[in-house]
């Protein structure tokens, strides 16, 4: 038995004509997120980038990554304001790269909704193609999705994936590490893209679930203006000051402080033959971090875990480029002090391990 007029795609939820729409919208803020190495535009089944652009190097080892914003999208949907996630999924792919020293050369996305609204997926790509553009990285190309009966309509979600490239003697990582090496922190914009599951449990639990019943429109004194527009706060992009950082000083190597904290993160390129200091001090954790640890009375080891409670890259330099490599980020826009030290294994705790002391200024 069929129904009147038959089944369609349309009728199952999909629409063609507003995915087209969604393409010749984006295709504005794709063009401003390309490098001279992408061979043509957006709309074929595959991205093209010209090799060629390699015969610079002498050895180029190929990086890649893979990533997404998790739950952060929840509170894009609930402000409906989809313009700045593109930075949180830029930010959390390219800079996983920076931290081997490799430049970003293309990413592509991929976006999954439960209904193609035309408007509101050239919203996520503009946020995407901006933070490409500011971090030298072509939009090559992605896939938008729809998928009814998977996604209410109003949801969505975005991951991507980047590659880069660095010279083989130019690669940065745990072998390079050395006693004496200066540990830099660069500030975060604020929570980035990581914890989101904490922070909504935290803040926005309704009361009769025994949270505070907050709603993202409340004015919090502490964080100076709404809940939401605080929680939506963009990463913040390190990517070319990062680069200009390898190039011209003596960096050993960096860490991108995501899911897991500051202390887990770093641990990741830290050798066996060391041990790491960062004081707390040396910096004044923002108040997103002491509001979500007031409200949910969340121990400071939990807020280290989940959160990157001020820090989001960090870099270890040779000692004698520390206070060169705080003034090289300033003068990129990045707010970054020396935050610790590193010493022989065992001084500040066992070979491989990072060791947060002292207590927030």
């Amino acid at each position: 038995m069929t129904t009147a007029g038959g089944a369609s795609y349309a009728a199952a939820g999909v629409s063609i004509e507003a995915g087209d729409r969604a393409v010749e919208l984006m295709k504005e803020w794709v063009e401003k997120a390309r490098r001279p190495e992408v061979v043509g535009g957006i709309g074929g089944f595959a991205g093209l980038f010209d090799a060629s652009a390699l015969k610079r190097f002498e050895r180029p080892l190929l990086a890649t990554s893979a990533d997404g914003v998790g739950t952060k999208v929840a509170i894009a949907q609930a402000m409906d304001v989809h313009d700045t996630i593109g930075y949180d999924l830029v930010g959390m792919l390219v800079d996983d790269l920076v931290v081997c020293g490799a430049e970003p050369l293309f990413l592509t996305d991929y976006i999954a909704c439960g209904q193609v609204v035309p408007e509101r997926i050239a919203g996520i790509v503009k946020g995407i193609a901006a933070a490409c553009a500011e971090a030298g990285t072509a939009l090559l190309g992605g896939e938008t999705a729809e998928h009814p009966g998977l996604l209410d309509p109003d949801e969505y979600d975005v991951a991507g994936s980047t590659t880069g490239v660095v010279e083989a003697d130019r690669l940065l990582g745990a072998d390079l590490v050395l006693p004496g090496d200066a540990v830099i922190a660069m500030a975060s914009s604020g929570l980035h893209s990581n914890g989101y599951s904490l922070v909504r449990h935290v803040l926005l639990r309704p009361a009769d679930q025994g949270g505070p019943g907050w709603s993202l429109d409340r004015e919090v004194p502490e964080l100076g203006g709404r809940l939401g527009e605080t929680l939506l706060t963009p990463t913040r992009l390190y990517t070319l000051p990062c680069l200009a950082l390898a190039e011209r000083l003596d960096v050993h190597a960096m860490s991108h402080v995501t899911g897991g904290g500051l202390a887990a993160n770093l641990a990741r390129v830290v050798p066996e033959s060391v041990s790491v200091r960062v004081d707390r001090s040396s910096w004044t954790r923002p108040a997103v971090f002491d509001v979500v640890a007031d409200v949910g009375d969340v121990a400071q080891a939990q807020l280290e875990e989940a959160l990157n409670i001020g820090v989001g890259m960090v870099a270890l330099v040779a000692p004698d480029d520390a206070d060169a490599a705080v003034r090289l980020l300033r003068e990129h826009g990045i707010d970054a002090w020396v935050a610790g030290d590193v010493a022989d294994a065992g001084v500040h705790g066992p070979g491989g391990s990072v060791t947060l002391t002292g207590s927030h200024g």
